[in-house]
Order: structure tokens, then sequence, then C-alpha cells
């Protein structure tokens, strides 16, 4: 299995395709397994998919987890396959972590893609459905956790017993703590800083996500933002056919 052991930590990393690198970060508990409809992609680029420390087939954390520690990881990660610049895609809380790293490594990022992304949690309905994971993972709701992801994620038994399996991986305590912190995390001051292009990415139906639109607007006026019609927030899997085709389309000019 492909593996690198960076700060102590084995961090699990899949990766397929030739010519530009677009590397995909999975939000708390999901694991790579979340971007698997995107692995067609790989026909017109390079492909890389990982686990986060404490998250699918990666270990444990060795130290309390932070946003810009996740960022690192992404920095170690890119220089251990001699990646220069890449597309960053984050995908949900992944999206949080996507900004944390082109903030803190914007010579890394060629464009910057968020899919349900937000920049730090400010409504009332996203603010409850993270305090549910954070009470579900500290009553070691695991396998209920997963479960609901499963469902919500795909349509098919197939498909949601291989996300079962995967988020039934992930370390209890790692994701205790991704959720605080994703909960905490704030970058909205810093977004001005961004200067590469960046695309946004929202289901049209995934109502309590749009409030957050308008912090982009404001910050980054430069950004580019596209509505699936008829989705939720559960783009990567749900509605990959569309995404895909935003993505190569995005990701090619």
């Amino acid at each position: 299995m492909p593996y690198i052991v960076e700060d102590g930590v084995r961090l699990y990393y899949e990766e397929m395709g030739s010519g530009t690198p677009i590397l995909f970060i999975h939000p708390p508990g999901m694991g790579h397994i979340v971007f698997r409809h995107q692995q067609s992609l790989s026909s017109h680029f390079r492909i890389i998919m990982y686990d986060m420390r404490g998250n699918g087939k990666s270990s444990p954390s060795n130290r309390p987890i932070t946003i810009p520690l996740l960022a690192d990881d992404i920095c170690r990660l890119l220089n251990a396959l001699d990646v220069k610049q890449a597309i960053i895609c984050g995908y949900s809380n992944g999206g949080s972590i996507a900004l944390e790293f082109a903030l803190r490594y914007p010579h890394k990022v060629k464009k910057l893609i968020l899919i349900g992304g937000f920049s730090e949690v400010c409504t009332a309905l996203l603010r409850y459905e993270f305090l549910l994971g954070i009470y579900a993972a500290k009553i070691g709701a695991i396998s209920l956790l997963a479960n609901v992801l499963a469902k919500s994620h795909e349509k098919n038994k197939k498909g949601q017993q291989e996300i079962k399996q995967y988020v039934r991986l992930v370390n209890k305590k790692d994701l205790v703590n991704m959720y605080e912190k994703g909960l905490t995390y704030s970058c909205t001051e810093r977004l001005p800083l961004l200067r590469m292009p960046i695309l946004l990415i929202y289901g049209a139906r995934d109502y309590y996500m749009h409030p957050y639109e308008k912090l982009f607007r404001k910050n980054v006026p430069h950004a580019k933002i596209i509505y699936i019609e008829n989705a939720r927030h559960q783009i990567p899997t749900k509605h990959h056919c569309e995404l895909n085709g935003i993505l190569k389309t995005y990701c090619i000019t």
C-alpha cells in the first residue's frame, strides 16, 4: 500500500493518471473513498487522494489535531510526491483545510476548488451538524455515524457498504478533535490574501450552505461560483457526473 511517513505519522494515499495534479481533501471521517467517482478524471489529470491522519488507512495522530497541522500534512505529501504545484480541491469541511493550505502555501496552489465549502461556521444549522458529529464521536457511535454518512452519500447498497466500512476505520479521538477544530476554525478575515483562481461549487438545494457564498463574494470577489441543479451537499458522490464535467472544464482551462 502507498504510504508516506512524515512527522511520525503514516499517511495513506492513492494516485493515478498523469498531467496536472489535482489533490482531493475529504471531510472528517470519510477518507479518500468519498472521491472514488472522481477517479475517472485520471484520464486527463494526475489524481491524488489521501486519508488524513486518524482517518481511513492512515495512522492515528501523534499530537492534537489542528487545521494548520492538517494543512502542513498536505505540504509534506506533495513534497514526498515531488509535486511543485497542484490544483487543490476540498469537500465540505475538507474545504477548510484546503483554504488553510492555500493561505500557508500559496505558491503550491495552481487553483483552489471548494465543494460545499465555508471559511467559518457561522450559521445555526451548520453549527448543529458539527455538534451532532462531536457528540456521536464522543459517545463512540461511530457505526451510527458511518450509517448516516453512507446513506446520505450513496444510493446503492454496495456503495453504502463501502463507505460504512471505511468510516469505521476512523480514530475516535482524532475524529472528535477534527470536528471540534472545524467548528471553531475561521479564515474569513484572511480570505482577501488569496490571489489564485478560486472555484466554489454548491448544490442548488444545499440551502444551509448558501449564506457562505456571501462571505466569499465579499472577501474574494474574483472567485467563480457554480450551482449544481437539484443537488444538495453530497456532490462528489450523488452528482459526480456534473461535478466531474465541471472539474474537467475548469482544470483544463
